[in-house]
């Protein structure tokens, strides 16, 4: 009996000595900490709502709004459910996202590759715009695009005319589009669907080319048959109408794009592009010395030592920091509530005013962020995994 006694004293001793131990019970002691907070608060909350005679519940999603929205990609009427109001600040956000973080990418990229340029001029401008832009807030330049540059276009009587293409005035911009709906979600399939094809076939080409030194012929030919069928779907497939003037001011056909809109798109895109950037430049900068001079000494152009020995390998370095920054820009766009942009936040903050529900509408509002958030990286993270060596 005593030596048996002895046994299960000595093994809680090594279990209490074992680290592994003191991590899973850290974990456990750390989840039942946040439950009972959880629960303490929840409860709260429920107690006063109560008080005040409501209890916590979503019904009044089903109830009219009663407010119209200047802007929207769904069919939307005053006397629609708020629910319906909430999707079109949704979808009004989305289209900020989406062409926000298109454009961040390339005009982010240029900036950072920029700064290696041998070009004096276009390495300052590389510099000054990245040192400058980040330290203006943001909400201080979706002012200055809304009043000092759209504000200050002239009037529909006297707009102005970009080669016939495109008009701006101070309501807007009118750009060519699809004429249907149907044909512009085609076609931004068709877009993305490329890119992600073309990104793994470029990746293909590389590694092939790094590990061959020849090669790659076949992924080239593959991309220029894939750019070829994206380019033939965009211009013949999409039916594009191009704006035109009407005398005395204004424009029909097209796409109009408010000034609301661009100035909040305008504001996102410089401000973010700023860090991207950098992460880009830190990027490049992490590849050793070593892989430039290498490619040099084979008599490559400098181009060429960019784009398929340095850059393929930057990425391993820069895809994860820009998912933090595709993010901060899918949050930054409840800012374009300041200039009267009727997106997620907006709708959201008109909807809790009406309906004296604001921890309902803040739920709503939490969770739609959240999820967008775990999109982009779910996605990025499927990039990332991409571009990392893969050991044999």
């Amino acid at each position: 009996m005593t030596h048996d006694s002895g046994s299960k004293s000595f093994n809680v001793k090594a279990m209490l000595r074992d680290e592994r131990f003191w991590k899973i019970a850290f974990q456990v002691i750390t989840l039942v900490v946040v439950v009972l907070l959880l629960s303490f608060f929840l409860g709260n909350l429920n107690r006063n709502l109560i008080q005040l005679g409501r209890a916590f519940g979503f019904s009044f999603l089903l109830n009219p709004a009663g407010f119209s929205i200047g802007e929207s990609l769904i069919q939307y009427r005053p006397n629609d459910p708020y629910w319906r109001a909430l999707m079109v600040g949704l979808g009004n956000t989305l289209t900020l996202v989406a062409a926000g973080i298109a454009l961040t990418t390339l005009l982010g990229t240029a900036a950072g590759v920029a700064s290696f340029s041998k070009n004096w001029l276009v390495h300052k401008l590389s510099r000054v715009y990245v040192g400058l832009v980040r330290n203006i807030p943001l909400l201080l330049q979706l002012f200055f695009w809304y009043f000092a540059i759209f504000g200050a276009l002239p009037n529909p009587a006297n707009q102005l005319d970009v080669l016939g293409l495109a008009f701006l005035n101070n309501r807007g911009v009118y750009i060519p589009w699809a004429s249907s709906a149907v044909l512009a979600v085609l076609g931004i399939a068709a877009t993305i669907g490329a890119a992600i094809a073309a990104f793994y076939l470029w990746q293909w080409r590389t590694k092939i080319r790094i590990e061959t030194g020849v090669g790659g012929q076949k992924q080239a030919i593959a991309l220029a048959a894939l750019g070829l069928v994206w380019l033939a779907i965009i211009v013949f497939g999409m039916n594009w109408t191009v704006p035109e003037g009407v005398e005395g001011g204004g424009v029909t056909g097209g796409l109009r794009l408010s000034r609301e809109y661009v100035a909040a798109l305008t504001a996102l895109v410089f401000y973010t592009s700023a860090f991207v950037a950098e992460i880009v430049r830190a990027g490049i900068q992490s590849v050793s010395k070593g892989q430039w001079e290498a490619a040099r000494s084979l008599g490559l152009h400098a181009g060429i030592v960019m784009r398929l020995v340095v850059f393929p390998q930057a990425l391993r370095v820069i895809i994860p920091p820009m998912n933090s920054e595709y993010m901060n820009l899918t949050k930054n766009t409840s800012l374009a509530f300041a200039i009267a942009f009727p997106e997620m936040y907006s709708v959201a903050t008109t909807t809790y005013n009406q309906t004296g529900r604001p921890v309902e509408v803040f739920v709503v509002l939490m969770a739609t962020y959240l999820i967008l958030c775990l999109l982009i990286t779910l996605v990025m993270n499927q990039f990332n995994r991409a571009v990392q060596f893969k050991e044999r």
